[in-house]
């Protein structure tokens, strides 16, 4: 599996307990995020190396996780219906430093836009969607922590899925592994994927996305 994990306990003493954080696995000039799908749109995702096929619709919005335990509660550990396949998903920095400057939140944040038609001007121009949602344990419950999804569509989408990715990973039998040892309650067993807080170059980007 080419992805970096830790023991649970080394995980919980290496993240910040509270405030907005972009947690996410480095390496060297890429970095790891997660979608769950339906094993159609898994399979094509695995044997393309890209994201396309039948089943899957560049028309709706695609929303991308850096964290894992925030896409472990999202998905119920791979066990939610047509979210059976996790997928890990490697894109350069660079790429996702683009997405970000295209963000915009999906509500109206009155420290952040002028006013409440400057911000639904930017929903109109821009393709990406912010959100920070309160990060979950390995249980499902809710952390002081926020976690960052990203919410896709249009172009951007398009060349997320065609031309950003790096490479794709299938995590489905990591993730119902490490679920196996969370109901056997083996938790000095239990791996998560190691995560750092990520800070754009730009302090101004920081500011805007409301990194605390």
């Amino acid at each position: 599996m080419k992805v970096r994990t830790l023991s649970h306990q080394d995980y919980l003493q290496h993240i910040p307990e509270t405030g907005r954080h972009i947690l996410v696995q480095e390496k060297e000039d890429k970095l790891l995020f997660y979608q769950a799908y339906n094993h159609a749109i898994a399979n094509y995702a695995l044997e393309n190396q890209q994201l396309g096929g039948n089943a899957f619709s560049y028309n709706r919005m695609s929303w991308i996780k850096p964290n894992f335990l925030w896409m472990m509660f999202r998905c119920g550990w791979a066990s939610k219906e047509n979210q059976e396949r996790v997928l890990g998903i490697w894109i350069k920095k660079a790429d996702f430093e683009l997405i970000l400057q295209e963000a915009v939140y999906s509500s109206f944040q009155s420290d952040i836009y002028d006013s409440m038609e400057k911000w639904k001007a930017a929903l109109a121009q821009h393709e990406v969607r912010l959100q920070w949602d309160p990060d979950h344990d390995i249980y499902g419950n809710k952390q002081e922590r926020r976690a960052i999804q990203l919410g896709l569509k249009g172009q951007i989408l398009k060349a997320f899925g065609t031309e950003m990715i790096e490479e794709i990973v299938d995590l489905t039998s990591f993730v119902k592994d490490q679920k196996e040892k969370i109901d056997q309650r083996k938790l000095n067993e239990l791996l998560i994927p190691s995560e750092s807080p990520y800070l754009s170059p730009d302090p101004k980007l920081n500011e805007k996305l409301g990194i605390s």
